[in-house]
């Protein structure tokens, strides 16, 4: 494979190791309230413009099929709201006798309770060729259900209840995830055949949509003044957790040391994630080749 073909291959991993340097240069273009307004570009118009382009492609069918799939769903949802804040827990009470901050523990308890971030999620399942309505419907529902249930998760882990504020977190929600995806599909109707015709690369078009999230993310981390702590207890965080991304512990005297794996946790998940993707698909490739050669029926054997 020549070095060209190479560089066109793997363009997204690039991508990431270039918009993090760039972060890393000059954090101030894109934190929030910088020149890009990232509270106003990523929040509202980058996510919509992920269920949209989401919405246009994928095939109403296919969102209808999803919806049955009523086991991954439960699965889904009892992983990611019940068992892992659960075996975060109890892990937590392990590294208890190290010497990492209780405080940083009591975060990384706080992300654990937490539904993971839906642009992200949707768009890493795509590109290793996932089941992207299933993701979709998994990442809205659970982050619905965390305006309840993460608050609740926080009471029983931590004995602290977090004001959450419902309707404006619901009404971001709808606005940016359901309404586009409707928006996506009744678009999708119209041009159905240009569509079909053409072949747009939606892909390719999440994937830059998620390098802009990754820079604004990291751009944010790097201009952070609370991301100051002794190295065991930051590669312990990172390894370890690798929007509703916050909790807010109003008058909490530690909150800085419990925001710190907030504040990791997003660069962590869509840097770790995006690198994962080649490894990922490749595998699920080869799975759907060998699931196809078992399902073509045997010839006859002559006698």
């Amino acid at each position: 494979m020549g070095l060209l073909e190479r560089l066109r291959k793997e363009w997204f991993i690039l991508g990431i190791v270039l918009v993090i340097a760039v972060a890393r240069l000059e954090p101030t273009v894109g934190v929030k309230g910088g020149p890009l307004k990232p509270e106003i570009t990523i929040t509202y118009i980058a996510v919509s413009a992920i269920f949209f382009n989401s919405g246009l492609s994928l095939k109403t069918e296919e969102l209808t099929s999803a919806l049955m799939h009523v086991k991954l769903h439960l699965f889904v949802q009892i992983f990611t709201l019940v068992f892992f804040p659960t075996a975060i827990w109890l892990f937590l009470q392990l590294l208890s006798i190290t010497p990492i901050n209780e405080w940083l523990l009591k975060g990384l308890q706080t992300v654990g309770c937490m539904p993971p971030p839906v642009s992200s999620a949707v768009i890493l399942t795509k590109a290793v060729g996932g089941n992207e309505a299933a993701a979709i419907f998994n990442s809205a529902f659970g982050s619905f259900l965390g305006i309840v249930i993460t608050p609740l998760l926080l009471l029983l882990f931590l004995g602290s209840s977090s004001s959450v504020p419902f309707t404006s977190i619901f009404s971001q929600l709808f606005m940016t995830v359901v309404v586009p995806l409707i928006i996506g599909q009744i678009v999708r109707r119209y041009i159905k055949d240009w569509l079909e015709r053409k072949k747009p690369p939606f892909g390719a078009i999440s994937s830059c949509v998620l390098l802009m999230i990754i820079y604004t993310t990291f751009c944010d981390t790097f201009a952070n003044p609370n991301i100051d702590l002794d190295k065991f207890s930051l590669i312990i965080i990172v390894l370890i957790r690798i929007p509703m991304l916050k909790i807010v512990f109003a008058g909490y005297e530690h909150l800085s040391l419990i925001s710190v794996p907030l504040l990791i946790y997003h660069p962590a998940q869509i840097l770790l994630g995006s690198l994962l993707v080649p490894t990922i698909k490749s595998w699920m490739v080869s799975r759907q080749k060998a699931q196809k050669l078992t399902r073509q029926p045997k010839a006859p054997v002559k006698v």
